[in-house]
């Protein structure tokens, strides 16, 4: 079984089968670039290359300083990625989020609270885990 917390994202996949071809090469083996990409996926823990690469591709790869835009307890927000941790078993990141402008996390129209940086829960779909009380995910973010 594989660990898909620690799967490169595709472009760095196909990197590794390129150097792991040249290797190979060096010491008398000739492959085509498909079987090294085979035997990386194999190295992985995964039946063949196009499951590692349904793997790696369905991950949104997220750095620190990214910018994004999404919505935070059903307000529309842009922002820049300042804090990015992997929790537990890989399938959750933590997210620290400064807004370019503050949002009013209140819907009431008799009080408001802004909110500039905020810090929360995400899956690699981008979604976070809870939701708020119409069932809508409380954070959801995409690259810019």
């Amino acid at each position: 079984m594989t660990q898909t917390q620690n799967i490169a994202p595709v472009a760095e996949l196909k990197e590794q089968a390129k150097r792991l071809r040249k290797r190979l090469q060096d010491t008398g083996v000739t492959l085509l670039h498909s079987e090294a990409l085979e035997l990386l996926a194999h190295q992985h823990g995964v039946r063949d290359w196009n499951t590692l690469h349904a793997l790696a591709g369905n991950r949104m790869q997220l750095r620190i300083g990214d910018r994004v835009e999404g919505r935070y307890l059903g307000q529309p927000f842009t922002a820049e990625i300042r804090g990015l941790t992997i929790l537990g078993d890989g399938s959750h990141r933590r997210v620290t989020l400064q807004f370019d402008a503050p949002v009013d996390v209140v819907q009431f129209d008799s009080f408001s609270a802004y909110r500039q940086r905020v810090t929360g829960e995400i899956g690699w779909d981008g979604r976070s885990t809870r939701h708020t009380s119409n069932g809508e995910p409380q954070l959801t973010i995409r690259p810019v």
